[in-house]
């Protein structure tokens, strides 16, 4: 499983990037959190929580890193990347099971 912490404004970026290469299953959800930066600075506010999107997709071994890869590349803001632009996260599935049929896939 591949869960991408990104900037909601690149999120359709990555979704469409990953559609197109043929990787169509995924699952956005909403979150706010804060990095390493410790949130953002404005004058004399300071926005801890900054608004931000979880997809989480899971693929086959064999195509890990080309969808790391595509992530990276779709999600990142600037020519360099920026600060806030987000993590990637990459776990093992032990098991996966289809509910409507209680079949394991």
């Amino acid at each position: 499983m591949i869960r991408s912490i990104v900037r909601p404004e690149k999120s359709q970026d990555v979704i469409d990037s990953l559609f197109e290469a043929g990787f169509p299953a995924v699952t956005k959800i909403n979150v706010a959190g804060r990095g390493q930066q410790h949130g953002l600075k404005v004058g004399e506010i300071v926005y801890d929580e900054l608004a931000k999107d979880l997809l989480m997709t899971v693929v086959k071994k064999a195509d890990k890193e080309l969808v790391i890869n595509m992530i990276l590349e779709a999600a990142k803001t600037g020519e360099k990347g920026n600060f806030g632009d987000g993590k990637v996260f990459v776990s093992a599935i032990d098991e996966i099971y289809t509910i409507s049929s209680g079949e394991k896939a």
